[in-house]
């Protein structure tokens, strides 16, 4: 019983990895299928569709998950028939191996948990069986005439290589460490390679060092393999297809003459490339805790500097030179912990287009997820919370946005409809757009919801913006209907609340027939950021330099007045509303002369811009970002939190939000943040 638990002990970390792998694979999996499927036909997204199943199965039988194995394996067979053409890529062969591709996502749930995955589906053992019947047949074998859900099979064509001679192999294998923290085993290796003929196996164990020397995570052994079969070499290295690199492997090749005579004819070595970079997987929660300890190092860094100056010893550069290069080691250190939390969006955008696939089946309408931008790196704390809003936002597009087939057919558009989406770095921000080419925001229905739920009056003038922004109200919903997907009116509101919670922000424009885009703008990282300390009002702000574009100092024929209390600044031949900050955010009630306060230009993460009145500048400087959510509550105008080099703390400015409630609209010419 003991061996038993020290043995669980040892596979639960690495058991652990396999499910994290197994996410990734079958991610690829379906990406790639869902790729075929919108008319690509690289032969490198097959074979990565194929590897990824046969590395799941692989490491499925390695834990005992027996269940999961077999159904891996038929999808891999599945896989092989498409990589030798010997079944057509149609809508029918499409729809069983995304529906493989769903219960292989169960059957690793199920496994999570213990199950095996044998209860995962109730027609898993179907799918097994349409999938093995796909596999191209071995020469032994007759092809079998059949069809599955329209799955035209064609036998596979009777080659001469076939009919070659048996060839005898000799393969030498020494597995690397990294082999087995990968959770690979040497074992199931030599038993796909008995699949493919008479095998012989002789054990090297001369590199066995005594016991009191021996490390468990390295590898002492190797073998030396004899294979007589009909297989050629390409064959006999997919065997090896996810170990080659981190094992030394060289295969020989003899052939039976007719004397029955063996001579060498090839040597080849898989192992000439360079190495690959060793990695190494982590605990999130480890790297969580780094990044808070280089959120205080940054936090005592800038204490001491304030300190030391504060008593009169910062002048000179004994003092200077070593608080400087503390603040560089600081920014590296911050630097390279940022890198190892940033992921691409692909992560996200995978998951979506199951969304997509799932959503569309449900409403009876044809449509495609275009990509772009998907390497684009991002925080993962942002990557998280970013799944559900788009995942809104796609249910939203498809029910509410993109027409039926007919009725898109009777508008003059394609019968399948066409979802965007893209992410890209802009401005310090990362800015996230789905677009649809559907017919648009309804803006009358929009109106009629909005005033039978009491969100306006119905004599209220709004522009075509603002009835657009109603659709984030709580509640808002202008289905008539109830359904799985619609008439709760909870969709858009928990997205623009969850963009909120992230300290971003998200727009809307609509064209009646055309389409409508979302942009969601957001921070890159919610850990730190390079922000200019201001002072409104006796009070410490922190404008972040992501979105300043310049300082200046206003002059009298800089400036216009707009009505009894706007003002505008001319800058640069441009007009940009000025907003006193102060005002704004309820720090006092009278207006800041313009011309004794310092001017900050800046720009939101749609391009639009605004000047702000400050009292002064107190300088540039690297600060932690502390969720007022989190340890407080939501406060308009306001993004987050830090903590200054003399232990006051400050609150950041929300840029996008304070532009967006100034910006003059015909209902409200002068929207303030300050509720009192």
């Amino acid at each position: 019983m003991f061996s038993d638990t020290l043995s669980e002990d040892i596979l639960a970390p690495i058991r652990a990895v396999f499910f994290v792998e197994c996410d990734e694979l079958v991610g690829e999996i379906e990406a790639g299928l869902l790729a075929l499927q919108g008319g690509a036909r690289d032969t490198d997204i097959v074979d990565a569709v194929f590897r990824a199943a046969h590395s799941i199965k692989g490491s499925a039988g390695a834990f005992g998950f027996w269940k999961l194995g077999q159904f891996s394996h038929a999808l891999e067979s599945a896989m092989e028939a498409v990589r030798a053409r010997t079944v057509d890529l149609d809508a029918g062969l499409f729809s069983l191996l995304l529906r493989a591709t769903d219960v292989l996502a169960d059957m690793v749930q199920a496994a999570r948990g213990g199950d095996d995955g044998a209860h995962a589906a109730d027609d898993s053992e179907f799918l097994v069986a349409a999938l093995s019947a796909l596999a191209p047949p071995r020469p032994e074998q007759a092809a079998p005439e059949e069809d599955f859900e329209g799955v035209a099979f064609t036998p596979a064509p009777i080659t001469l290589a076939l009919c070659a001679p048996p060839r005898r192999w000799t393969i030498r294998m020494r597995p690397h460490a990294a082999l087995y923290a990968a959770a690979n085993e040497p074992l199931l290796l030599l038993r796909e390679l008995g699949r493919l003929g008479e095998l012989s196996v002789e054990l090297d164990a001369t590199a066995l060092p005594a016991l009191e020397d021996l490390r468990p995570e390295e590898a002492y052994l190797s073998w030396t393999i004899g294979l007589t079969t009909t297989a050629d070499e390409a064959t006999i290295r997919e065997v090896f297809a996810f170990v080659d690199d981190v094992c030394d492997l060289s295969l020989e090749d003899w052939v039976d003459d007719a004397n029955d005579v063996p001579g060498p004819q090839a040597v080849t070595d898989a192992n000439l490339a360079e190495p690959p970079t060793p990695t190494i997987r982590v605990d999130l929660e480890r790297i969580d805790r780094l990044i808070n300890l280089v959120g205080e190092l940054v936090i005592n860094q800038s204490m001491l500097r304030q300190r030391l100056g504060d008593a009169g010893l910062s002048a000179g550069p004994a003092v200077e030179q070593p608080l400087d290069d503390l603040a560089h080691l600081a920014r590296d250190l911050q630097d390279s912990v940022m890198a190892i939390r940033a992921q691409p969006v692909k992560v996200v955008f995978q998951r979506l287009l199951r969304v997509v696939r799932d959503v569309s089946a449900e409403t009876g309408k044809r449509v495609r997820l275009s990509v772009a931008g998907e390497d684009t790196q991002v925080d993962r704390t942002v990557i998280e919370r970013l799944t559900d809003p788009l995942t809104h936002m796609i249910r939203n597009a498809i029910d509410h946005g993109i027409e039926t087939p007919a009725a898109r057919l009777a508008a003059g558009k394609p019968e399948e409809g066409l979802l965007q989406i893209s992410a890209a770095h802009r401005g310090g921000r990362i800015v996230v757009e789905l677009r649809d080419d559907g017919r648009g925001i309804d803006r009358e229905a929009v109106r009629r919801t909005a005033v039978r739920r009491g969100l306006i009056a119905p004599d209220t003038v709004l522009s075509e913006e603002d009835l657009d922004g109603l659709i984030f109200a709580p509640g808002f919903s202008t289905s008539a209907e109830l359904s799985a997907l619609s008439g709760r009116g909870v969709g858009m509101d928990i997205v623009k609340r969850g963009v909120q919670a992230l300290g971003g922000r998200i727009a809307v424009i609509s064209r009646p027939g055309e389409g409508a885009s979302f942009t969601l703008t957001l921070p890159l990282t919610l850990a730190v950021l390079d922000g200019m300390v201001v002072s409104v009002g006796g009070h410490s702000l922190v404008v972040p330099l992501s979105s300043l574009v310049e300082s200046v100092q206003a002059t009298a024929p800089d400036l216009r007045r707009l009505g009894p209390r706007a003002w505008l600044l001319n800058f640069r031949g441009q007009h940009l509303p000025l907003i006193d900050l102060g005002v704004a955010l309820g720090y006092r009630q009278t207006a800041l002369d313009a011309l004794t306060g310092v001017v900050l230009v800046v720009e939101d993460g749609l391009g639009g811009r605004a000047a702000l009145l400050v009292d002064d500048i107190l300088g540039q400087r690297q600060v932690v970002i502390k969720s007022l959510e989190t340890n407080y509550r939501t406060v308009p105008g306001v993004a987050a939190a830090t903590i200054l080099g003399d232990g006051r703390v400050a609150l950041i400015l929300d840029v996008d939000t304070v532009i967006a409630a100034h910006r003059p609209t015909t209902a409200n010419p002068s929207l303030h943040l300050a509720t009192g």
